[in-house]
C-alpha cells in the first residue's frame, strides 16, 4: 500500500505545469491562426427563389405569361428532359402565350415541392455553379379539347446574379400529353 502511495505522489510531482506567462503576446489567442474549411458541396439557398417558384406557377396558372416571364432573364433557356428546348425570353414567351391560349383551357398545380440550393462546387453538370430551385408538383390539365391529364412534374431553375432565371429544365413524360392532343 505504501509503494502504491508513493508511486501516486511520484507521478503528482512530476506533473510540470507551467505557471501562466504575463507576456501578452503568450497569451493572445486571436493570434493564432485558423484553418479556413471549403464551403461545402451545396448547401440551402435563399427563401426567396421559393417565392419565385410559387408566384411562378400562380401566373402560369392565370394566364399571366408576361408576369411569369418577368422572372427569366433575356438570355434564358428553357429545356424539356425528352432534349427539346427554347433559347431567349422572347421565344420562351411566345411559346408559353400561345400554348397558353390556344391548346391549354385550365392548368393547376398542386402538391408542390420546394428545394432552393446553392451550388457552390459543381458535380459533374449540368449543376452550374449558383442558385438553384429544385421543384416537384402534380399538374391537373384540361386542354381546349376537351381532354384532361393529370401527372407530375420536376423542374430545375437556375437564377442569375439578378435572380433571375437563366436555366428552366423540366422533367416531364410528353408521351401522354402527345396523346391527348392528337400528336403521335
Amino acid at each position: 500500500m505504501l509503494m502504491l502511495a508513493a508511486g501516486y505522489c511520484f507521478l503528482l510531482a512530476c506533473n510540470n505545469n507551467k505557471p501562466a506567462e504575463t507576456n501578452s503576446a503568450a497569451t493572445d489567442t486571436t493570434a493564432k491562426t485558423t484553418e479556413q474549411k471549403p464551403p461545402p458541396q451545396s448547401e440551402f439557398a435563399d427563401a426567396k427563389f421559393t417565392d419565385i417558384g410559387k408566384k411562378n406557377l400562380q401566373q402560369l396558372s392565370s394566364g399571366d405569361i408576361d408576369g411569369w416571364m418577368n422572372s427569366f432573364a433575356d438570355n434564358a433557356k428553357y429545356r424539356w428532359s425528352s432534349g427539346d428546348s427554347l433559347e431567349g425570353k422572347a421565344a420562351i414567351a411566345t411559346y408559353w402565350k400561345e400554348r397558353r391560349t390556344k391548346v391549354i383551357d385550365s392548368i393547376t398545380f398542386i402538391n408542390d415541392i420546394w428545394l432552393p440550393i446553392k451550388i457552390n462546387k459543381p458535380q459533374k453538370g449540368p449543376d452550374s455553379e449558383g442558385n438553384w430551385l429544385l421543384s416537384w408538383y402534380m399538374v391537373n390539365v384540361k386542354y381546349k379539347n376537351g381532354k384532361k391529364l393529370m401527372f407530375w412534374v420536376h423542374t430545375d431553375m437556375h437564377f442569375d446574379a439578378n435572380d433571375k432565371i437563366d436555366q428552366f429544365i423540366q422533367y416531364i413524360d410528353r408521351a401522354p400529353i402527345n396523346k391527348a392532343l392528337g400528336m403521335h
